[in-house]
């Protein structure tokens, strides 16, 4: 029976056939495949000698670095479970997370003990905490620890269906449920990509979303796999012309953004926007969010011949949905056809029928049709999980062609007297207007129509939007009923996000209804 190499094993290959290449480099540090495959070796000797075994997980708090990257590989050469956990909670969701998951292990950054002290004595099932940079009382030392271990091969047989990760889905609905992926999921991933991307051992990946989300495991680890180089970048630091220096810098490749960093990009001033060399630039990503069709033209423009990509797909499911660049301005606002082939996805129509792949098309032609998408899990959740399905709770519609467009999630859908509004529709009209950032929409609690339309904006540096004009603005593209009838401005710091960027519509909604 053939094996897979899990990303652990293949780093020891990748150490002998690219002896010269960098693995991960930083503002301050270079670490080639050798250098970086003993170092990955220490510390999971290191963890070994903590008790750590097959099966085990191990916690870690950090921000995106070279550590948290040498902690999923030793991971996955000792066959333990690594958890990350997004760094922008604060200590109850940690502390939820790390017992839920019966980490012995935890790790963190030095600027996350104080948090992780507040709850420590609360954490019980952990025997031993680390800490990356300075040492703190009861607190292993990273780099000592690498230092006293044993620069061998770990000793430890991880089949392709033992588990890998352990991800926290972001909570956007109640506590956050934990989803265990194993190494022959990500391989499979890393295939699909290396074939829809055509990732090699040429490319150098700039690495600026969290490493505590699937989306970066599944494109910045391909880059290791295939013997590729990964520049980290801490994914609280996006300043866009840092960003673009670092592209010039290091000839990066690919970068894998969401359509907030594109935001932020465009609205640099043009000479500022120009003044980088972005010719290294061959592809790029844009996924947790529709990207704009104002956006594409933007980034066709900025960078000749790149080939822009977009995907579609979740924590649980993966990678379901690619568009590519061939379709992008072909079928613009669509999230592509299905990755995996057609089993992978249930389509239930409105009134919760299934519907069948040969009926589609009839339905289309008579209009578009929502669709909620159920895909087939192929791993399991942490929490007991009924049936074989998961609901990603989003809607659709199919064009003939087998297409994809996402309308909204079928929780933002708004009620007004009657009729349903899709908030993404009228975000998709506000956020064309030249004043606006960015903007939420959301259905606020309503006497005499059950919900009205509120929009929620964030204006660009030095712009101003009268209410009046905005109405003004909506009404000229959109029904009456669709118009926001309540507008708040605000600041981009007070947009609640989840750790990817999405806005989270759940909280805005509690917000403003008081």
């Amino acid at each position: 029976m053939a094996l897979w190499l899990n990303l652990g094993e293949i780093l020891r290959v990748n150490a002998v056939k690219f002896p010269q290449k960098i693995a991960f480099c930083d503002s301050t540090r270079r670490f080639t495949f050798p250098q970086t495959n003993a170092r990955v070796n220490r510390l999971a000797n290191a963890l070994a000698g903590m008790g750590i075994t097959k099966g085990d997980k191990v916690s870690c708090f950090m921000e995106n670095s070279i550590e948290i990257c040498e902690l999923y590989l030793a991971c996955a050469k000792l066959g333990a479970v690594i958890n990350p956990i997004n760094f922008r909670l604060v200590g109850p969701e940690v502390e939820y997370i790390v017992n839920n998951a019966d980490a012995g292990v935890m790790v963190v950054d030095e600027e996350f003990v104080p948090m992780l002290n507040s709850i420590r004595d609360k954490l019980t099932k952990v025997k031993q905490f680390m800490v990356v940079g300075q040492a703190s009382a009861g607190f292993l030392e990273y780099e000592a620890q690498l230092a006293a271990a044993d620069e061998c091969e770990p000793q430890a047989s991880v089949a392709p269906a033992d588990p890998w990760i352990l991800l926290y889905t972001s909570g956007t609905t109640g506590r956050p449920k934990g989803v265990v992926r194993s190494h022959e999921s990500y391989i499979a991933f890393y295939l699909i990509n290396g074939s829809d991307f055509c990732f090699s051992y040429r490319d150098m990946v700039l690495t600026c979303m969290p490493l505590c989300h699937v989306n970066t495991t599944f494109f910045s680890f391909a880059m290791t796999y295939f013997g590729g180089g990964n520049y980290i970048q801490p994914a609280r630091s996006f300043k866009p012309e840092k960003i673009l220096e670092i592209i010039e810098r290091e000839k990066v490749t690919f970068v894998s953004l969401i359509p907030t960093h594109y935001n932020l990009i465009f609205s640099l001033a043009p000479e500022k926007l120009n003044a980088f060399d972005l010719s290294s630039l061959n592809k790029l990503l844009c996924s947790s969010a529709p990207a704009r069709k104002e956006h594409k033209e933007a980034i066709l423009k900025l960078v000749p011949g790149v080939k822009l990509y977009e995907g579609y797909g979740s924590t649980e499911a993966g990678i379901v949905t690619t568009l590519m660049p061939e379709d992008q301005m072909r079928k613009p606002g669509s999230i592509g056809k299905e990755s995996s082939g057609t089993d992978l996805i249930r389509i239930l129509d409105e009134n919760g029928r299934d519907v069948a792949p040969g009926e589609v098309g009839e339905l289309y032609s008579r209009g578009p049709m929502l669709f909620d998408h159920y895909y087939k899990l192929p791993e399991v959740t942490a929490e007991a999980f009924q049936g074989e399905y998961f609901s990603a709770g989003d809607m659709a519609r199919r064009d003939a062609d087998g297409y994809y467009y996402l309308v909204d999630r079928k929780k933002n859908m708004i009620i007004t007297g009657g009729e349903n509004v899709y908030p993404s529709e009228v975000e998709n009209v506000i956020a064309a207007h030249p004043a606006v950032f960015d903007v939420a929409v959301v259905g606020l609690p309503h006497d005499k129509w059950g919900e009205e339309v509120s929009a929620i904006i964030i204006l660009k540096e030095g712009q101003t939007l009268a209410e009046k004009e905005l109405t003004d603005y909506c009404r000229a593209q959109l029904a009456p009923y669709k118009c926001p009838k309540k507008t708040f401005f605000i600041a981009a710091d007070e947009m609640p996000r989840t750790g990817t960027g999405k806005i989270l519509h759940r909280v805005l909604r509690e917000r403003y209804a008081e």
